[in-house]
């Protein structure tokens, strides 16, 4: 059975919505503040968390720094913030989905098995050589050089989509669906940043890449 973990500071919602996504065949544990969060992740190893920003004793951004220190669990923000910083702070902060309440718990359920399929793993999946770098899609491994690089859950998530069809074009709305969920469609600056993170991992010359190309106001793609 896939294991939830909810985390939210307001018991009526903690309740409703795990009762809720319990209904649908979920197990569901709880945590009420930010520490006893991240114990319940270490205990309870969930499939995905389900996590409020707004939580007592540190922020949902700290604990979704201090989870993604060890693990890469699936984590989707449920929070009251529609601003665009605070959705960008959580992504960036290794979030995988933001939904903003009030929401539908058909729309919930919807992303969490986005991100569950996202993170499911991957199946007679091959190693792919780009000049230096080798891209290990079943083992969720990057190297250059033989060096192992160190990538966030999200640019990993991106450099696959590219890497299961190199040389071929991925439109930015594909990217950003694949790696944020659906509704992040228009959201192109989320992908020049994660961009120009990754080339300056992976290429020699971030400024002038060889492997990782963008196709200006169309998409990216991987050049072997």
């Amino acid at each position: 059975m896939t294991k939830v973990l909810l985390v939210d500071d307001d018991r009526p919602l903690l309740r409703a919505v795990g009762l809720g996504v319990a209904a649908h065949g979920y197990e569901v544990a709880t945590a009420e503040d930010g520490p006893t969060a991240i114990q319940a992740a270490v205990k309870e190893q969930p499939d995905v968390i389900l996590l409020d920003l707004g939580l007592p004793g540190m922020s949902g951004i700290d604990v979704i720094v201090a989870v993604r220190g060890w693990s890469e669990t699936p984590i989707i923000v449920l929070s009251a913030r529609h601003q665009s910083t605070a959705k960008v702070a959580a992504l960036d902060a290794g979030a995988d989905d933001y939904v903003t309440k009030p929401f539908g718990m058909d729309e919930l359920l919807a992303r969490m098995r986005a991100v569950l399929r996202r993170r499911a793993p991957e199946s007679g999946a091959s190693t792919v050589v780009a000049g230096a770098l080798s891209i290990q899609l079943a083992d969720r491994r990057v190297e250059r050089d033989g060096e192992l690089i160190h990538l966030t859950p999200k640019e990993w998530s991106a450099l696959a989509v590219l890497a299961r069809s190199p040389g071929s074009l991925v439109t930015q709305a594909e990217l950003l669906t694949s790696v944020w969920g659906p509704g992040y469609e228009s959201e192109s600056e989320y992908l020049r940043t994660l961009f120009a993170r990754l080339r300056r991992k992976l290429e020699a010359d971030p400024s002038s890449p060889r492997h990782l190309i963008t196709e200006p106001g169309i998409g990216y793609r991987l050049e072997l």
